[in-house]
C-alpha cells in the first residue's frame, strides 16, 4: 500500500524538495532512507516484545511468525526502493564522470602551466594535452552513450552490479597506455626534424615498453580469467553472489559483505603505485613507451597472481553439519515432532551481501517434501535468526513421519548437501 500510495503522487509534474514519490533522484533518494528508517525502527520494536497484536501474543510461534511476515513486508519496501536509488544513482553518476574526465583534462593544464614556467612550453607539452583531450572526449562520449548504467564506469560494473577489481585495473592500465601512445603519436605530428622523428619511431620500440607492455597484458588476461572464474563457480555452487543495490568505490577493495579484502586492497594499491610511478616515467621521457622497470613490473605481477589464487580461494558450497531439536529452557529432551523447532548448524547458509532483510527472507529449508520459510527473528541492530552457522525452523504438520532429509536453499540460490533425520508422530 505504501508503494502504491508513492506512485500515486508521480503525476504531480513538479517535485518538492522532499518528495519520496520514486520519479525523480531526490525522491528515490529521501524514500529510500525513509524506507529504512521505518524499517528499523519496527524491527527495533519488535525485538523489545512491542508492537504484538493480542491475538499472537499468547503463543511463541504465532508471534514469531506473525513478526517475520511483518518484517518480510516492511523489507520488501526497502528493497523496491533500494532498486530504485540505485537505478536513479546511475543515471545521475555518467554526469559526475563526464565532469571528473573534464576536470582532470583542466588540471592537466595548469600542471602543464605551472610547470612550463622558467622552462618554456614545449610540443611534449601539447601532444600530452592534445592526448588528454582526445581521450576526455572519448570517454565523455562513451559515458553518454552508457549514461543508463553509470556512464564511465559502466565497463567495470560486474554482473553483480558492483564495481569490479579486476576490471579497474585492468582499466587504469588500458587508459594510461593509450595516452602513453597518443602523446608519442602527437609529438610525432608536429616534429619537424628527421632525426626527431627517427628517435621517436625508436621509443616505439617494445623493448623500451616491455615492462609496460607485459604487465598491461596480465592485467587484461586476469580481468578476463576472472570473470570466467566467478561464472563457472557460481554455476557449480561453489561460490554465492548476491546482487548489490548499486556499485560503490568501496568494492574495489572490499568482499561482497563490505568487509575490507586482503587480495583486492594489495592489488589496487600496488598496481595505482606501478602506473604513478609510470607517468612519472612519461612525464620525464615524452619521447619514448614509459620503461617500467622489470623489478615494479615484477612486483605488479606477483600482487595480480596474489589475486587471482584469492578468487580460486574464496567461498565455497554452503554446508549442513548437523541438525537437532531446538529446546528452550525448561523444556524435556525428546524427538524431533511435528510442531517442534530443529536448529540447523553448518557453514555458509548466509552469504556475504545477504545480510539485510529482504536477503534473509529468501531461504528456504526443505523438509522432505515441504517448503519452509526461514523466520525472521529480530534483535536490537540485526537478526537473531538465521545466521551464517545456525538457523531455527519449524518442522510443519504436512511433514510426514519418518526418514526425511533436511536441505537449505540459500538467498543466493545455492543448496547445501541432504541431512536426513528421523521425524516422529
Amino acid at each position: 500500500m505504501a508503494v502504491q500510495g508513492a506512485r500515486s503522487g508521480t503525476g504531480a509534474g513538479v517535485h518538492e524538495g522532499g518528495c519520496t514519490c520514486g520519479d525523480c533522484p531526490h525522491g528515490a533518494r529521501a524514500g529510500h532512507r525513509r524506507a529504512v528508517a521505518a524499517f528499523l525502527l519496527k524491527r527495533d520494536e519488535f525485538a523489545a516484545g512491542q508492537g504484538l497484536p493480542a491475538a499472537v501474543a499468547h503463543s511463541p510461534s504465532a508471534s514469531r511468525q506473525w513478526v517475520s511476515e511483518e518484517l518480510t513486508q516492511s523489507a520488501e519496501l526497502v528493497a523496491e526502493r533500494g532498486r530504485a536509488e540505485g537505478e536513479a544513482w546511475l543515471v545521475r553518476l555518467w554526469r559526475r564522470t563526464a565532469d571528473t574526465v573534464g576536470a582532470t583534462v583542466v588540471l592537466l593544464l595548469v600542471v602543464q602551466a605551472l610547470t612550463a614556467i622558467g622552462a618554456g612550453w614545449t610540443a611534449a607539452r601539447t601532444a600530452g594535452l592534445l592526448a588528454a583531450a582526445l581521450v576526455g572526449g572519448v570517454l565523455t562520449a562513451a559515458s553518454w552513450f552508457h549514461r543508463a548504467r553509470g556512464g564511465v564506469l559502466a565497463p567495470v560494473i560486474g554482473e553483480d552490479n558492483r564495481l569490479s577489481t579486476s576490471r579497474g585495473v585492468a582499466a587504469a592500465w588500458v587508459l594510461f597506455v593509450v595516452y602513453a601512445v597518443l602523446v608519442l603519436a602527437g609529438r610525432l605530428a608536429l616534429a619537424s626534424d628527421h632525426a626527431e622523428r627517427d628517435a621517436l619511431m625508436a621509443g616505439l620500440e617494445l623493448a623500451r615498453g616491455a615492462g609496460v607492455v607485459t604487465v598491461l597484458a596480465v592485467v587484461c588476461g586476469i580481468a578476463v580469467l576472472v570473470r570466467r572464474v566467478v561464472g563457472l563457480r557460481v554455476l557449480a555452487q561453489r561460490l554465492q553472489k548476491v546482487r548489490a543495490d548499486r556499485p560503490r568505490a568501496a568494492d574495489l577493495l572490499t568482499d561482497d559483505a563490505g568487509r575490507g579484502n586482503f587480495t583486492d586492497i594489495q592489488y589496487v594499491v600496488i598496481s595505482a603505485v606501478a602506473v604513478v610511478f609510470a607517468a612519472v616515467r612519461l612525464a620525464r621521457r615524452p619521447d619514448q613507451l614509459p620503461d617500467l622497470p622489470w623489478g615494479p613490473a615484477v612486483v605488479v605481477l606477483v600482487s595480480a597472481a596474489t589475486y587471482l589464487a584469492g578468487k580460486y580461494a574464496e567461498g565455497g558450497r554452503p554446508v549442513i553439519l548437523s541438525v537437532v531439536r531446538a529446546r528452550e529452557a525448561g523444556d524435556l529432551d525428546a524427538p524431533v515432532r511435528t510442531g517442534d523447532d530443529i536448529e540447523i548448524r553448518g557453514a555458509g547458509l548466509v552469504p556475504p551481501g545477504a545480510q539485510g532483510a529482504d536477503r534473509l527472507s529468501r531461504m528456504v529449508v526443505r523438509i522432505g517434501a515441504v517448503n519452509v520459510h526461514v523466520p525472521l527473528v529480530p534483535v536490537t541492530g540485526g537478526f537473531s535468526n538465521p545466521t551464517d552457522t545456525v538457523l531455527t525452523v519449524p518442522v510443519p504438520a504436512d511433514v510426514e513421519p519418518g526418514r526425511v532429509d533436511v536441505q537449505v536453499v540459500t538467498a543466493a540460490g545455492a543448496e547445501t548437501n541432504r541431512y536426513a533425520i528421523d521425524v516422529t508422530e
